[in-house]
């Protein structure tokens, strides 16, 4: 087991030494993750190092090394054992994608702090003020594939989870005290179940940000380019915005360029650039304004279902009421009611708690703390 300066962490880097920790894990009811990646590095991104905390224990996982993490497999599953998160939505789909592991008993501490009302729920500003302890964010960004790890980015790591247990014990505590626990709890249940998104074969511009707004022939040199820059990507293993970015894709989408000289003249790409992929950029714009105009793709709308004058008035109502109760609670409106479940009461317009129960949109917990009010609320204004 390799072992850095500070003796307060150890580097695991081997099958028989992941093995032997796992047991030293046994009988913990807490235990703080998270985890580094290289999506600003690489063109498919993957977790490059997981941090463990307990209370005696603060080990750095090497996954670059130890290929096979299903050892972390039942640790992860166990329902006795709490697992500590801080923002934990991208680190839940990242190890699922990359070695099927999946969580029971997760506890956010980034979520408890919304429910608490923090108006800055980063991990650095709440370790600030809880434990006046600072975090370097410059190493969010740094390149966690790169071995060896310079031992500032694995002192980084391993301070990451060092207080999340503390962190957690702490905002349970208050959340118990203002009856907000379980509304977390249910919130980290809902999203122990995220997976990463996989690539069905859709058009790429479905996932970029502004197409909606576009025209066939604009869109179809959307789809052209971003497949382009797919394939530069993985062939030089970069991650997509190192090749280009989404606002140099959409001015070239709109203006269509279709010569050298009007490409520089529309100033959406360096000279760099233009010298290594211009006459490809053209020749596939050139193509896709070839597409018949029955050919040429259409972006999908959703139908707009009409509401009726009694559904917008409600909503409008059902937003003063949830405005004023988040005001009551100190936490952000769209905690206690958001748009979609706004809509989706006035639409049902629930007469009893029954039909409230009825709205697949509304939470256990909102169901719970606030669906007798809201029936009342609704009656009332009727």
């Amino acid at each position: 087991m390799k072992e850095k300066i500070n003796k307060n962490y150890k580097i695991i880097e081997k099958q028989a030494d992941l093995a032997n920790i796992i047991k030293s894990f046994e009988g913990e009811k807490n235990i703080a993750f998270d985890l580094e990646a290289d999506s600003m590095f690489h063109f498919k991104e993957k977790v490059c190092l997981l941090q463990v905390a307990a209370k005696e224990i603060n080990i750095l996982i090497d996954p670059l090394k130890i290929k096979d993490l299903s050892l972390l497999k039942p640790l992860f599953l166990n329902r006795d054992i709490k697992k500590i998160f801080h923002g934990a939505d991208y680190d839940v789909r990242s190890l699922y994608r990359d070695f099927s592991i999946e969580i029971n008993n997760l506890f956010d501490t980034e979520i408890a702090c919304r429910f608490l009302g923090f108006k800055e729920t980063g991990l650095g500003t709440v370790l600030q003020k809880r434990f006046d302890v600072s975090l370097d964010k410059k190493y969010q960004k740094k390149n966690w594939s790169q071995r060896p790890l310079p031992d500032s980015m694995i002192e980084y790591a391993a301070k990451d989870t060092k207080y999340l247990a503390p962190l957690a014990s702490i905002l349970e505590k208050e959340l118990e005290k203002k009856g907000r626990l379980d509304w977390v709890v249910e919130e980290c249940e809902n999203l122990s179940k995220v997976r990463h998104a996989l690539g069905n074969g859709e058009p790429l511009f479905l996932r970029f940000k502004g197409a909606g707004r576009l025209m066939p022939k604009s869109l179809a040199a959307l789809e052209t380019l971003l497949q382009f820059r797919m394939e530069i990507a993985e062939k030089k293993d970069r991650p997509l915005f190192k090749i280009f970015g989404n606002d140099s894709l959409m001015k070239l989408a709109v203006a269509k360029p279709v010569t050298l000289r009007s490409l520089k003249a529309l100033n959406a790409l360096s000279p760099k650039q233009i010298s290594m992929y211009g006459e490809a950029l053209i020749d596939r714009i050139r193509n896709a304004l070839k597409i018949p105009e029955d050919k040429l793709p259409r972006y999908p709308r959703k139908r707009m279902s009409v509401l009726g004058n009694g559904v917008s008035k409600r909503i409008k109502r059902l937003k003063v009421w949830r405005d004023s109760m988040a005001q009551q609670l100190e936490i952000d409106p769209g905690i206690v009611c958001n748009k979609a479940l706004m809509s989706a009461i006035a639409v049902e317009n629930p007469s009893d708690i029954e039909k409230l129960e009825a709205i697949k949109e509304m939470k256990n917990w909102q169901k719970k703390e606030f669906g007798k009010d809201i029936v009342d609320f609704l009656k009332k204004e009727n």
